[in-house]
This record gives C-alpha cells, sequence and structure tokens, in this order.
C-alpha cells in the first residue's frame, strides 16, 4: 500500500507565481459556466485584502511543491472573515482538498479572533453548494428555491474556539 504523499500548507502572496493556475482556472471554470469572462470577477478585489495586515490570508496547500488546491478569506468586517477563492486544481479533484482548504481557512480565520464566516457561491456551482452544506455551513437562502431563481448563495458558519488547533486528518 502506498501512501499518499503529504500536503504542505502555505500561506502566499496574490503576486506569488504558484497562485497563478489557481486564478486561472477559477477565472476558466467560472467563464464556462456563466457564459462570460469572469475574470475580472477574480480581481474584484485589490489583493492586499488578502494579507495579514488587512485581515486576510491567501493559502496554498503544496504537493510536492506544487500547488493542488487553496483558498482565502479577507475581513467582511470585524467579526467576519468571508471566503473567496476556494479552488482545486482539475487534476486533483475527488481527493477532499477544498475540504482541508476550508478547515485551514477556518482554523487561521480563529487564530486571529474572527467568530464567524460568511461566503457566497454561484447558482451554477452545485459542488461548492455540496462543499459548504457538508462542512457545515449554514445557508442563508431557501434551499428548495431553484439556485438560479436566488444569485450568489451565502452561507455562514460560527466558529468555536476549537477551531485555533490544527484540523486533524
Amino acid at each position: 500500500m502506498t501512501s499518499a504523499p503529504e500536503l504542505t500548507v502555505v500561506q502566499v502572496l496574490v503576486s506569488d507565481p504558484r497562485v497563478r493556475p489557481l486564478l486561472r482556472e477559477l477565472g476558466d471554470e467560472y467563464s464556462r459556466r456563466y457564459g462570460r469572462d469572469a475574470h475580472a470577477e477574480i480581481s474584484r478585489y485589490p489583493d492586499d485584502e488578502f494579507t495579514a495586515p488587512h485581515g486576510g490570508v491567501l493559502l496554498l496547500l503544496l504537493e510536492r511543491g506544487e500547488p493542488v488546491a487553496g483558498g482565502a478569506f479577507r475581513r467582511y468586517d470585524a467579526a467576519t472573515a468571508e471566503l473567496k477563492r476556494i479552488w482545486t486544481h482539475s487534476a486533483h479533484r475527488r481527493r477532499g482538498l477544498a475540504r482541508r482548504v476550508v478547515a485551514e481557512l477556518e482554523r487561521e480565520a480563529a487564530g486571529r479572533g474572527y467568530r464567524r464566516v460568511y461566503l457566497t457561491t454561484g447558482p451554477r456551482q452545485p459542488e461548492a453548494r455540496g462543499l459548504y452544506l457538508a462542512t457545515g455551513y449554514t445557508p442563508l437562502f431557501d434551499t428548495e428555491a431553484d439556485p438560479e431563481t436566488i444569485g450568489p448563495l451565502p452561507f455562514e458558519k460560527h466558529l468555536g474556539k476549537h477551531l485555533g488547533e490544527a484540523p486533524k486528518q
């Protein structure tokens, strides 16, 4: 039996070259799903919002030094971190990496004093909707409604003190 490669979590700046695949794939995916160039949506927030001095972070999961997943948060308000740019490399999906990214972001947010996490995902992203429901997020919309009639789907999660610890593997 072979063991799974170890994953390394690193905090990086948006300008780090290892972030390029994340941004490129996210933009391409959004463009395919929504039929318009979505790369502008990805650059909607200034890069510095994803840095510690501004209350944010950008994390990558590296496997053998290569980015396989990542995500970020920015300050939404004094008590709330807003998750953004949750991504798993197209060649590494179905491995639970997005769950790991979300757990790492929650741990980091709790460690910085945030008590709540907020996020939105698009109505044509059922995988993301499923991820957030499966990881304990509360939908702030009618889950019985057609997602296309809602627009961005908002979720929240209140962070407990246990999140300041590293997630169990």
